[in-house]
C-alpha cells in the first residue's frame, strides 16, 4: 500500500483518527490560517465536517476557542453546512481543509 501524499506533508503532532474499523478512511490535512500549522486527519467518508472541524480545534488551540468562530474551506470556499457528511461536501482522499477565523482579526 502506498503512503497517500498528505501523509508526507509537513504537519505537526500526532494523526487524528475519525475512522470506524473496516471503513474506507480519507486522508486529509487540516490547515490553520492564523497559525500556518497543519494537522493530519484520517476520517470515515460519512463523518460531519463540524466533527472533523472540532477534533483539528483541539489539536491546534489545545487551550481552547469556540469552534463558532471559525469556517472551513474547501477550493477557497467556504463550506456552510457542517452537519453534511465529508463526502457529501466533496472532500476526496488528499483534500486540504482550511480552517480560518469566521471574522477577520486587525494586525496589530
Amino acid at each position: 500500500m502506498t503512503t497517500p501524499f498528505v501523509d508526507g506533508l509537513r504537519s505537526g503532532g500526532d494523526v487524528i483518527h475519525l475512522e470506524a474499523k473496516g471503513d474506507a478512511a480519507l486522508h486529509m490535512r487540516v490547515q490553520s490560517e492564523d497559525l500556518w500549522t497543519t494537522v493530519r486527519v484520517v476520517a470515515a467518508s460519512w463523518q460531519l465536517v463540524g466533527s472533523v472541524k472540532t477534533a483539528a480545534l483541539r489539536a491546534l488551540y489545545p487551550d481552547g476557542v469556540n469552534g463558532g468562530d471559525f469556517v472551513v474551506k474547501l477550493h477557497g470556499f467556504e463550506i456552510l453546512h457542517e452537519d453534511a457528511s465529508l463526502a457529501f461536501v466533496g472532500v476526496k482522499d488528499g483534500s486540504t481543509l482550511l480552517v480560518s477565523r469566521r471574522r477577520r482579526r486587525p494586525v496589530r
